[in-house]
């Protein structure tokens, strides 16, 4: 199953007028119509996602299987045409996903349950670090709390944080 997002989906992702749980909205900004759910539960998997948030952003409507129009606009067309057909997506596919970099949204969706973990690891000293991570909505605002979490963690520690901010 191939998931993208819903129109009802991009609005949410404007006015965020659905609460979602901080995994369902990580595996959510990772939908983008190209990633299978296997795909994004390895993407995802780290921070906790689960199949069973995937499945509640499909009953919310927020997302839906791209996979059905394909598959039945390619049943009309002979087998090796299909075949034919994957063999260039998959010939083409490699050679494009070295060169673009990931999105702001996946660097935040993979930065952000890595600088909550650093944080709640500080204890009662990291309380108003951790606050201004969970208040920090976007990449952008991730990256203007980064060097507070630098001072606090270390330079060991904020290693993955670091990559996942400004890593492709």
């Amino acid at each position: 199953m191939q998931l993208a997002k819903t129109p009802m989906g991009h609005q949410v992702m404007k006015d965020r007028s659905v609460t979602l749980t901080p995994r369902q909205r990580a595996a959510f900004i990772l939908v983008n119509g190209k990633r299978t759910v296997d795909q994004l539960l390895a993407v995802a998997g780290q921070t906790g996602v689960c199949r069973a948030d995937l499945d509640k952003l499909l009953e919310l409507g927020l997302v839906a299987d791209t996979r059905p129009a394909p598959a039945s606009a390619a049943q009309g067309v002979t087998g090796d045409a299909e075949t034919n057909g994957a063999g260039m997506a998959e010939g083409t596919q490699p050679a494009r996903d070295p060169a673009p970099t990931r999105s702001p949204q996946e660097k935040y969706a993979q930065a952000y349950p890595i600088a909550t973990r650093l944080t709640a690891g500080l204890g009662l000293r990291g309380v108003m670090l951790n606050i201004a991570v969970e208040g920090a909505g976007s990449h952008a605002a991730l990256l203007a709390v980064a060097p507070r979490i630098l001072a606090a963690v270390g330079p060991e520690k904020f290693a993955p944080l670091d990559k996942a901010l400004n890593g492709d």
